[in-house]
C-alpha cells in the first residue's frame, strides 16, 4: 500500500538513539553537533522579530506563484550586495531550501533520471532525490591542503539519464568553496552536455574569500538556491528562494514551467514573505556579525589540535569543521565514546566521506562550550589510539 520512493530503513543507527536520549536526559552535554543557531544563543530578539510581523497587510491574502513583488526585489537587492544583478522576476520563493530542490526536480527530472551531487555532502539530499524517484550520482570532492572539485570525475559520471549537475558552496560540512575556473569548466560541461547547473549558496555569508556563484555561469541554465534559515539564522521562519540565470531560449520556459509548479503549492506563508525585506535588511546586525564572529573564535580554537593525534581540514567557510583522525579508528565506536565523555560529534560517514577517519563538528556552540569538547576529543582520541596521554 506504500511507495517505493519511502521504502526507508527508519531503523535509525545506535548513534542517533544515543545521542537523541543523551540529548532528552538533561545530562550535561557538549554538543558539537548543534546545527540549530536558535538554540546556541544566536536567536534574534524576540520583540525584533514581533515587529518584523506586525505588518497590517496580514489579513488581506494575495496568492503569487512567484512571490510577492516586494519580498522578491529585497531578494534580488540582496544578491546585488553579493556582486549578482538578477531581476526580481527571475526569483521565485519557497518555502525552504529543501523545497526548492523539490520544485527543481520536478521541472528537470522525470522519474529514474539523475542528477550528480558532490561527495562529501549532506544526507538531506538523499531523502530529497527519493520523494522525487530522482536518483543521486556522486561526483567527488579532492583535498590536498584544500578542497576541489575532480572536474574530470565530474564528466566521466554524467550518464544518459543525468539531467543536473549539483554544485555546494561553501559546501556542508567540509567547507569547500567554488573556484571561478571550476566554475567555468562546470558551466561549459552543463552547456554541451544540455545539463542545467544547481548551485546551493546556503552559506555563502560566511565564505572566507573568494567564491565564485553559478548567477556567474554564462552558458548553463543555472539556478541559485537560499533562504533565511542561513542568510539570517531563522529557520523557522521558513522563507527561501530560487534565482536563475542561463540563455534566453532556455530560461523562459523553465521559469514558465517552475512558476505553474509553485501554483499548484503556494506554500510560503504571507506573513514570512512580509517580513522578509526587514528580516534581510537587518540580518548583519541581528546574526551574520555575531556569527562570524563566533566562527572565527572556534575555527581559532581547533589550533589547540597542534601535536594531537588528528587534525582539522582547512575549509573556506561554512558553520562546521572537519577534523581527521585516521582510517585505522572506528567512527562509530569513537563518536560513541566521545557521547559517554559528554560530548557529541558526527562521524564522516553521515556525510559520504570516500574514505573512513572523519568527524564532524559544528562551529555554532558558544566558545567556551566549544574550546571544551575539542578538548575533550583530543583526549578520546589519544585513548582510541592508544597514544600516551597529553602531559600536564
Amino acid at each position: 500500500m506504500l511507495s517505493r520512493r519511502t521504502s526507508w530503513d527508519l531503523a535509525g543507527n545506535r548513534l542517533a538513539a544515543r545521542l537523541d536520549e543523551a540529548r532528552a536526559s538533561g545530562r550535561p552535554l557538549l554538543d558539537l553537533a548543534e546545527s540549530n543557531p536558535t538554540r546556541v544563543g544566536l536567536a534574534w530578539p524576540a520583540e525584533v522579530l514581533a515587529a518584523a510581523f506586525a505588518d497590517p497587510r496580514l489579513p488581506v491574502y494575495e496568492p503569487s506563484p512567484r512571490g510577492l513583488p516586494e519580498a522578491r526585489a529585497a531578494v534580488a537587492a540582496y544578491l546585488a550586495g553579493r556582486g549578482h544583478a538578477v531581476d526580481p522576476e527571475r526569483i521565485l520563493l519557497t518555502a525552504s531550501t529543501s523545497e526548492a530542490y523539490a520544485l527543481l526536480l520536478q521541472l528537470l527530472c522525470d522519474p529514474g533520471d539523475e542528477i550528480l551531487v558532490p561527495a562529501p555532502s549532506y544526507p538531506l539530499l538523499d531523502v530529497l532525490a527519493d520523494l522525487q524517484s530522482v536518483r543521486l550520482g556522486r561526483y567527488p570532492l579532492r583535498y590536498d591542503g584544500e578542497w576541489r572539485v575532480d572536474v574530470a570525475a565530474l564528466e566521466a559520471a554524467v550518464t544518459p539519464r543525468t539531467r543536473a549537475i549539483l554544485v555546494v558552496s561553501p559546501s556542508n560540512p567540509t567547507g569547500a568553496v567554488l573556484s571561478a575556473g571550476e566554475l567555468d569548466a562546470i558551466d561549459r560541461l552543463c552547456d554541451a552536455r544540455e545539463l542545467a547547473l544547481i548551485g546551493d549558496e546556503v552559506f555563502a555569508d560566511t565564505a572566507l574569500g573568494p567564491a565564485a556563484g553559478v548567477l556567474e555561469a554564462r552558458r548553463a541554465l543555472a539556478f541559485h538556491l537560499s533562504g533565511l534559515s542561513k542568510t539570517c539564522g531563522l529557520p523557522q521562519v521558513k522563507a527561501g528562494w530560487i534565482a536563475a540565470t542561463g540563455p534566453a531560449a532556455r530560461l523562459g520556459p523553465a521559469l514558465e514551467r517552475l512558476e505553474v509548479v509553485a501554483d499548484a503549492y503556494l506554500s510560503v506563508s504571507g506573513p514570512a514573505q512580509l517580513a522578509l525585506p526587514r528580516l534581510l535588511a537587518e540580518r548583519e546586525q541581528r546574526f551574520l556579525g555575531p556569527l562570524r564572529a563566533r566562527l572565527a573564535t572556534n575555527r581559532a580554537a581547533l589550533g589547540a589540535l597542534a601535536g594531537a593525534p588528528l587534525d582539522a581540514l582547512a575549509s573556506a567557510g561554512g558553520w562546521s569543521a572537519v577534523l581527521r583522525v585516521g582510517q585505522t579508528l572506528d567512527e562509530e565506536a569513537l563518536c560513541l565514546a566521545l557521547l559517554d565523555d559528554g560530548v557529541a560529534v558526527q562521524p564522516g560517514f553521515f556525510y559520504d566521506f570516500e574514505r573512513s577517519g572523519y568527524l564532524v563538528l559544528s562551529l555554532l556552540p558558544p566558545p567556551a562550550r566549544f574550546a571544551e569538547g575539542v578538548a575533550r576529543i583530543v583526549a578520546g582520541v589519544r585513548r582510541a589510539a592508544g597514544a600516551p596521554a597529553d602531559p600536564e
